[in-house]
């Protein structure tokens, strides 16, 4: 079935406001229970809603370096790299928003990623090996996947579902502690049946959230992949150039040095080969290629 750019972008758009409101709800439940569990007060309220406030700043605008830093990336001059800044040059013209920071990464495995806050504030990091794999069009097929990246905010809201994922990880390991150093029979002693109940819930909250919170991150991720690769190919109107770069991605075997769990999201493809198989599962941050592979070449430009 045949599917245009916009039918794509309504549904990411209603997906992703669907995923964060699911996510806000948790975080809702999870601040609750640790504040009622310990008997916190609105004292505990104010704290955790400020230190809330402080962690989304410091990590906005922090998250760019922060994963530059992971993946070891390092700026890739006009001198040392004329085509690849010549691509992202054209590509930002096209997609009407500034000329990102270009970086490389010495790795042997092709793949690229897009970081940053908003266009102003972005950069695109590509490996060594995709620049030695892929010829022009390629190329411009994933620069213009990442471009598309930063474009839809995409960063940013992946950004935002890994502080709220964070943060949910964060109150489970303060509950977790707070009843092995006797915060349990506290709660009890002071309020029955009720502190019972609380920290029950607690339990059961500390065990499920961490785990929907990764479906929730997975879903989102493989969402803004599929929309990326639509918006790269409307950009260029071309998408046989994405689709080919895709499929010498999923022929290369390897897995990258340079990633980690925390960066494997960011990437055009899964750093160490999860999405070679025809078939998604839920924890996965990426489609399966093949199926991207296919969307694009059924795409209507």
């Amino acid at each position: 079935m045949k599917q245009t750019l916009y039918d794509l972008i309504g549904r990411n758009k209603r997906n992703t406001v669907l995923f964060i409101f699911v996510f806000s709800i948790i975080l809702g439940l999870v601040g609750y229970v640790l504040v009622n569990v310990f008997r916190w007060g609105t004292g505990g309220y104010v704290f955790f809603g400020l230190f809330i406030v402080f962690y989304n700043l410091i990590l906005y605008h922090n998250s760019d370096k922060m994963a530059l830093a992971f993946s070891r990336a390092h700026p890739a001059s006009t001198e040392d790299y004329p085509q690849l800044n010549n691509i992202v040059e054209e590509v930002a013209i096209a997609a009407g928003i500034p000329k990102p920071k270009v970086y490389i990464i010495d790795d042997p495995m092709p793949n690229a990623f897009a970081t940053g806050r908003n266009p102003k504030n972005a950069s695109i990091a590509v490996t060594e090996g995709l620049l030695s794999m892929m010829n022009r069009e390629e190329l411009q097929g994933v620069i213009a996947h990442e471009m598309s990246h930063i474009r839809n905010y995409d960063i940013l809201i992946m950004t935002i579902a890994a502080i709220i994922g964070g943060l949910i990880v964060l109150f489970r390991d303060i509950f977790l502690r707070g009843l092995w150093f006797g915060g349990r029979s506290r709660s009890n002693d002071r309020r029955g049946n009720a502190g019972a109940i609380f920290v029950i819930v607690g339990i059961a909250l500390a065990i499920i959230a961490p785990i929907l919170v990764f479906l929730i991150r997975a879903a989102i991720s493989r969402e803004r992949e599929y929309l990326a690769d639509a918006s790269g190919a409307f950009l260029l109107r071309y998408p046989d150039g994405l689709a080919s770069a895709l499929a010498k991605i999923g022929g290369y075997k390897g897995k990258m040095h340079a990633a980690s769990d925390a960066t494997a999201h960011l990437f055009i493809a899964n750093p160490f080969g999860k999405d070679r198989m025809s078939v998604s599962n839920l924890f996965a941050t990426h489609p399966p290629l093949e199926k991207r592979i296919e969307r694009l070449r059924s795409l209507e430009i």
